[in-house]
């Protein structure tokens, strides 16, 4: 029986470690809250209130997104999309508020000729060599 090999796509978490600190009585104030059933856990918590305070800040947000011309979401950049932009000599801006995504095949040479500059609010994930390539590039 031949074996069969198939290429799975490369899985992009959904989400990112933060670690917040806080003074003692608002962390036993969120454990009350716990351990009286409003939440299931300390990040529950955490993740309800920041959806509450970007909710009530929601027109900012939007007028802000719209004003620097961010792209929302995730934004991925292939080897291919590199090349073609660097070839057609406009090389990128990359602006988002979300995930931006470089593929690990990209080296730091393709990533220096097609992108001018990055911006990202939220997480940018590349290849430790992309990354120290675009350093200088990096808001």
């Amino acid at each position: 029986m031949a074996n069969k090999i198939q290429e799975l796509r490369q899985k992009v978490p959904d989400s990112e470690k933060v670690t917040v600190n806080l003074g003692f009585i608002d962390l036993g104030r969120v454990d009350l809250m716990v351990r009286d059933g409003f939440y299931a856990n300390r990040a529950d918590f955490i993740r309800a209130a920041v959806r509450s305070l970007l909710e009530r800040q929601d027109e900012a947000v939007r007028h802000s997104v719209a004003r620097k011309q961010l792209s929302l979401g995730l934004s991925h950049f292939t080897r291919r999309d590199l090349e073609a932009a660097r070839d057609a000599g406009a090389p990128l801006h990359i602006q988002v508020l979300g995930l931006a995504l470089i593929d690990d095949d990209v080296t730091p040479e393709l990533a220096r000729a097609s992108i001018a500059s990055v911006e990202v609010l939220g997480a940018f994930q590349a290849s430790p060599a992309v990354k120290a390539a675009l350093s200088d590039r990096t808001v």
